[in-house]
Order: C-alpha cells, then sequence, then structure tokens
C-alpha cells in the first residue's frame, strides 16, 4: 500500500504541475482554480498518513 501512497503522490505532483502551467495570466476559471485546490489538500492528506 505504500507503493500506490507513493505512485499517487507523484501522479498528484505531475497533475499540479500541468494545471499550473496551463494557468492563463489572467482571466482564470473557477473550475481549475478548485480542481487545483483539491489537488493540492489530497496532496498534503497524502503527505500527512506517511
Amino acid at each position: 500500500m505504500k507503493e500506490d501512497r507513493e505512485e499517487r503522490i507523484r501522479e498528484l505532483k505531475k497533475e499540479i504541475a500541468d494545471l499550473r502551467n496551463r494557468l492563463p495570466a489572467h482571466s482564470v476559471k473557477p473550475a481549475m482554480l478548485s480542481r487545483l485546490e483539491e489537488l493540492e489538500e489530497e496532496l498534503e492528506r497524502l503527505k500527512k498518513d506517511k
């Protein structure tokens, strides 16, 4: 299970980086910000559970 958690952490970091790279400088869509927040919260939960 530890490997699954570590794999999910890697996936989350990659998805967060990808999303941040796609964020426009202006007029960011609320859905993008919401998704970014969800990913970051999940990442923090997984890091705390180590």
